[in-house]
């Protein structure tokens, strides 16, 4: 394995490892220390095997699995696996089913799986067909914002906890979003504003997810939020990772935001498949794998 960085801050790219090889404990070792370090790593020419993919994955820790009917997944995508694309069931381009402003909503700065009641350690997006042009990832490394961050705002945020509502944050941009089902589904989860990272660096949790602090009035706690969000979503924290067929891009969801860019959906395919897992505790079934698949 070479590790080499890919932005001053953070995100490395991890070549010489086989991901369709036997898992070894020294392999563990190294990536978790990767990981500690960089938050975002890079694996190059990983299988493009679905099963590869998980169980390279579960060497890290258990699984989360993706809601939804079994019929309605793509044919051939493993169960295990958030299916990350453009194409229907035949391998072409679906039309959208997302208006323009729904879409950029989603594709604001964001943590996997924020209304979980278990929490998220990492998630490995794998890149079967990737378009030419856009699609890019970008992520942000929430410890290099924490640090920078004014000490005033350090003490203030220290020990207060945000609440992430999937309804409410679409609810908040005018956007009525969801069904009774899926508001089942998805539910209001309250994190700290402030976790300490795997390295043991401090780190924001946040996301456009956000929409109220516990213990503030509204206006206060939204103003908190954007003035947070806005600092920690600066140029100089964002690494843009443009892909290639066979990425695994590995992020920790503890540490870091991404988001998704533009890309002519209509004109290119983009077939990436996800796996995510568990900070701790085994995997669940019924409505404790509910996740949101943003």
């Amino acid at each position: 394995m070479q590790i080499n960085p890919l932005h001053p801050l953070f995100a490395a790219e991890i070549t010489g490892l086989d991901t369709s090889a036997p898992v070894t404990p020294q392999t563990v070792e190294a990536v978790e220390a990767a990981m500690a370090q960089h938050a975002v790593c890079v694996v190059r020419d990983a299988s493009l095997n679905d099963e590869d993919q998980i169980r390279f994955s579960r060497a890290f820790g258990e699984i989360e699995m993706p809601p939804g009917a079994e019929a309605s997944r793509r044919p051939g995508v493993a169960k295990e696996l958030f299916d990350v694309t453009n194409l229907d069931a035949k391998g072409e381009i679906a039309p959208s089913m997302m208006d323009a402003k729904t879409q950029g909503i989603l594709e604001g700065f964001h943590t996997d799986s924020p209304f979980n009641t278990l929490p998220t350690k990492w998630s490995l997006l794998l890149g079967h067909v990737v378009p030419p042009v856009g699609a890019n990832t970008n992520y942000i490394d929430m410890r290099a914002v924490y640090a920078d961050l004014p000490e005033a705002t350090k003490t203030r945020i220290e020990n207060l906890v945000a609440v992430h509502d999937l309804f409410g944050a679409f609810d908040r941009r005018g956007v009525k979003f969801g069904t009774d089902e899926m508001r089942k589904q998805f539910k209001s989860v309250a994190h700290p504003l402030v976790r300490t990272s795997a390295g043991g660096r401090k780190a924001l949790y946040l996301g456009w997810h956000a929409v109220r602090v516990e213990g503030l009035a509204e206006d206060e706690g939204c103003a908190l939020i954007d003035e947070l969000y806005a600092f920690a979503t600066q140029d100089k924290y964002i690494y843009s990772h443009k892909w290639r067929q066979g990425d695994l891009v590995i992020w920790d969801n503890r540490c870091t935001m991404h988001a998704a860019t533009p890309y002519e959906r209509d004109r290119y395919k983009r077939d990436c498949r996800r796996t995510t897992l568990y900070e701790f505790g085994s995997e669940p079934s019924g409505e404790d794998a509910v996740t949101a698949a943003a």
